[in-house]
């Protein structure tokens, strides 16, 4: 088992210009000074939370996933983050999981939020995405996943360690946000990395508190309200130590996670 470094970067999005977003993520993650393993951009990074997939949407051959590719590999990271995709013929609000050889994975959100009308843009996605690093096992979610336990709980016992959420979570709901990743951190027994935007988009004010919590529920860093970043190192053994002294993760009745998950 090991310890791992994990950094957010809270950013003010730029709204639907990806040359001015990239340009800003970039010159953040060559700000961060100290060793770290993994970096996390918020949903949508590129272009912020925008329902005009047809004229932002790229490949994962476009510009974007190529700009990521660039820099986990010049920095040696994993990078990830959401961007629109659009692939035969439908578009996704799709969290690409970059590796600094090039190699990637991804997960298209699957809880498309409909007040925004988002379902009726993009499609859904049916794959759920547990990443392997240096023995941790990490599930990654977007946004309104938040609010759907189940799916956390499932992922659980596909033995996942860290849960990482990328998000435009809107300033008039961040106590929903901040309790939230603090009750998946708590009933999971896991740490959680919550990674908000700050700033505001044509509609929205977004206030940020992108997070990094413990299994209890204790919060080892807070973005606050402005751009910047944020690390932590996590602790694998620590992990499996307190799963160890409450084990209440024993008494939960699997079939109806399964029936659920």
């Amino acid at each position: 088992m090991s310890t791992l470094t994990i950094t957010t970067i809270q950013a003010n999005l730029i709204w639907e210009d990806k040359e001015a977003n990239l340009a800003n993520l970039e010159s953040k993650i060559a700000g961060i000074t100290e060793k770290t393993e993994l970096v996390v951009l918020p949903e949508m990074f590129s272009t912020g939370f925008s329902m005009n997939a047809e004229a932002l949407a790229e490949t994962m051959q476009g510009p974007t996933v190529s700009w990521m590719r660039e820099v986990a590999a010049t920095r040696k990271i994993i990078l990830t983050g959401s961007l629109i995709i659009k692939e035969e013929g439908h578009y996704f609000n799709r969290l690409v999981w970059m590796l600094p050889n090039g190699e990637c994975g991804h997960y298209d959100k699957r809880h498309l939020f409909c007040l925004s009308g988002e379902d009726e843009f993009y499609t859904p996605g049916n794959k759920r995405l547990i990443a392997s690093v240096k023995g941790w096992r990490i599930n990654l979610q977007i946004c309104y996943d938040l609010r759907f336990p189940e799916i956390f709980r499932a992922a659980v016992f596909q033995g996942a360690q860290l849960f990482v959420v990328i998000a435009n979570w809107p300033a008039s709901r961040v106590r929903h946000w901040i309790t939230l990743l603090k009750a998946r951190a708590i009933e999971n027994q896991a740490y959680v990395m919550g990674v908000n935007r700050c700033g505001n988009d044509p509609k929205l004010s977004y206030s940020g508190h992108s997070m990094i919590i413990d299994p209890r529920g204790e919060v080892l860093a807070d973005a606050s309200e402005v751009e910047g970043v944020i690390s932590a190192e996590i602790d694998a053994e620590a992990l499996a130590q307190y799963r160890r002294e409450f084990p209440f993760l024993n008494d939960i009745h699997h079939e109806y996670v399964k029936t659920k998950g």
